[in-house]
């Protein structure tokens, strides 16, 4: 029998903390409002951080449990909790329902839409769990909605309007990095035989590098597009936020590097997390705005 401690650190485990990261998106509307030193802001959009945390750790309780046996077979999912039997499903629901209840409690506090939000949220990934992971395209889609559904809790908890062009602009970058995951996926199943998830095989490498191309270009539209609109340049009280842009274009000149000529685009959060050249992108990206913006 397992000891506590291990116990627990498999239960940690199955949360993948590191995968809260992705939380962060609920901070854009506040930060591209202009309102990004609020506290009180920051203290609500702790909040939807928390309810989101919460949420997606519900939903990989529910991905492991579902797919135990499989990634049993999995040279490196056999490692997760469930799969390599530290810990039964049933303690693996019991977790994610203490999680879902968890996530209903850090939103309920902001009133019935923004608990519709999380609920969407949960809906839309149980499904996926079961079901649209299996469908091609339309998972890659699922993906991207999560986080925009991030940037709308973060509007909604903040109470600030979320421009559509933000809405566009969060989805085609999030589909622009999920395509990402689903190339490395098919290089290692030409490499190795093994399929990573069932859609693999209805992606080749040469529709994931144009349709990523093609997510690139959109993207970076969309970005200048939305600094230059009408509306942004009223609200920030400047017509200089286009200069943003350059960063932008590099962080995703890098990650298509990474993912054409490294082949190591299988983990957007290992990326985001220890990529020292986004990392510059990011910090010049947040400093330029401060200094368009604050300044």
């Amino acid at each position: 029998m397992a000891s506590p401690i291990k116990t627990l650190a498999s239960i940690i485990q199955l949360l993948r903390p590191a995968q809260w990261i992705k939380g962060a998106f609920v901070f854009l509307p506040l930060f591209f409002s202009g309102n990004f030193g609020n506290a009180e802001g920051w203290m609500q959009a702790a909040w939807a951080f928390a309810a989101f945390a919460f949420a997606s750790s519900a939903i990989y309780c529910l991905n492991d449990i579902v797919d135990r046996r499989a990634d049993a077979q999995h040279p490196v999912k056999c490692r997760r909790p469930i799969a390599s039997g530290a810990i039964g499903p049933v303690v693996g629901a019991i977790v994610g329902v203490a999680c879902l209840g968890a996530a209903a409690f850090c939103s309920v506090r902001f009133g019935f839409r923004a608990v519709s939000v999380v609920g969407i949220y949960v809906i839309l990934n149980i499904l996926y769990c079961l079901w649209l992971k299996r469908v091609s395209i339309i998972d890659v889609f699922v993906v991207a909605l999560g986080f925009v559904l991030r940037v709308w809790l973060g509007a909604e908890v903040c109470q600030i309007w979320l421009s559509p062009w933000l809405v566009c602009l969060t989805f085609l970058l999030c589909l622009f990095m999920a395509f990402g995951k689903r190339r490395d996926d098919v290089i290692l199943h030409a490499k190795t035989g093994r399929s990573v998830r069932k859609t693999s095989r209805r992606y080749n490498i040469e529709f994931l590098n144009v349709t990523m191309g093609i997510l690139a270009s959109v993207t970076l539209v969309c970005y200048i597009v939305y600094t230059v609109s009408p509306d942004v340049v009223e609200r920030f009280g400047s017509d200089r936020i286009f200069v943003t842009s350059g960063f932008v274009l590099a962080a995703l000149l890098r990650y298509m590097q990474r993912a054409f000529v490294d082949t190591d685009s299988g983990s957007p959060t290992k990326i985001a997390l220890h990529d020292r050249f986004i990392h510059l992108c990011i910090v010049g990206w947040i400093a330029a705005f401060v200094v368009i913006i604050y300044l």
